[in-house]
């Protein structure tokens, strides 16, 4: 009964998941695109994610005290790890979601295939990652399938294809900076305290540039409007997808959550192709995005066997302390024992004891 209701609960934080994460995207594009919210603002939306973010992780870990933060954060740390992380964070948030203005969102799926890719490079060069003809062939593979995908794209839109390219390049860097702080600084956050700590970085990096590029815009026209309910939703929807990549990962494994992404990609491409006009799928989209999502899937595979090995390299040397303690203690009792032996000869046999 309890394995049953365990395995409930875990498909029921996989769907939602799922869902969220599609639902999440139709959002931003409906909020951004859509004549009946008219909020062409993808820059402006961003920031309200992360303000809101900032303020609710700031209810649950120090009003409410739901999370704990984990010791180990440093000004340095904070400075040289998380800020770089929040401004890539903004970044891919950003130009991820402008994209949404001129590319569909089925197609905008299709080039974030290409986020291996992006991350195997940017890990080789930071020395995270390890160059072999194996991997060499599944970046290729994954390549080839983007390339052919946009090649069947019927409305290639340049403009939206860099903002996407931007913002696929953004969350590798993200990933970078997140290893980097996770493998060699040794902190352990979950994605409660991770947005804590990230969300207040990518505000003030956000908070900058739209003065700049937005505010302008939306103080010269009126051609717009904030619905406070609906922009509310749409954040608290952003909040509740973080968490519920939480709840996957503690109650399953990177796996999971990987094969969870791939189908949630599937999705939301299908459902793009009924919900929007501005997506057109053909059969060599479909057939490109498939060989991309293959190579996606290999380097998965890939890189969960590399962890693992690491993990059982770890548990091993881990379950040979006891034995080499083990060890030593027994060399330390045939030495005393050998000691007590030869002091009990001198006991017995000793000058100072008559012989029997």
């Amino acid at each position: 009964m309890g394995v049953t209701r365990e395995a409930a609960l875990t498909y029921f934080y996989l769907l939602l998941y799922i869902v969220l994460s599609s639902g999440q995207i139709f959002f931003n594009k409906w909020v951004l695109s859509s004549k009946e919210i008219g909020f062409p603002y993808p820059l402006g939306l961003t920031l309200l994610h992360m303000v809101f973010s900032s303020i609710l992780c700031f209810i649950v870990v120090k009003v409410l005290k739901i999370v704990k933060l984990q010791d180990g954060m440093t000004p340095e740390i904070y400075i040289r790890s998380v800020f770089p992380i929040g401004a890539m964070f903004a970044m891919t948030l950003w130009l991820g979601n402008t994209a949404y203005l001129y590319i569909s969102v089925a197609f905008a799926q299709m080039l974030k295939a290409i986020m291996p890719v992006a991350v195997f490079l940017l890990g080789a060069a930071a020395g995270l990652e390890v160059l072999s003809c194996k991997m060499f062939l599944i970046m290729s593979v994954i390549s080839f399938g983007v390339l052919v995908a946009s090649y069947g794209e019927i409305n290639v839109n340049w403009i939206g294809v860099v903002y996407q390219m931007g913002g696929v390049i953004g969350e590798a860097l993200r990933l970078i900076f997140m290893e980097i702080l996770v493998k060699r600084k040794g902190l352990k956050l979950n994605p409660i305290t991770l947005m804590y700590y990230v969300s207040p970085c990518s505000a003030l990096c956000l908070f900058i540039p739209w003065i700049f590029l937005e505010k302008p815009k939306m103080d010269s026209t009126t051609n717009w409007r904030f619905d406070p309910i609906i922009m509310s939703l749409n954040s608290l929807c952003t909040f509740a997808l973080n968490v519920s990549v939480f709840l996957v990962i503690s109650h399953t494994s990177a796996l999971t959550i990987r094969v969870a992404g791939v189908v949630k990609d599937w999705v939301v491409v299908l459902l793009s192709a009924l919900l929007f006009a501005d997506t057109k799928l053909t059969t060599i989209n479909l057939f490109g995005y498939g060989v991309a999502i293959a190579g996606v899937a290999a380097y998965n595979n890939k890189k969960l066997k590399v962890e693992a090995s690491t993990v059982n390299r770890t548990v091993v040397d881990m379950n040979e302390l006891p034995a080499r303690h083990e060890e030593s203690l027994d060399i330390l009792r045939d030495s005393a024992s050998n000691d007590n032996r030869y002091l009990d000869g001198k006991i017995e046999n000793g000058p100072g004891r008559p012989e029997r």
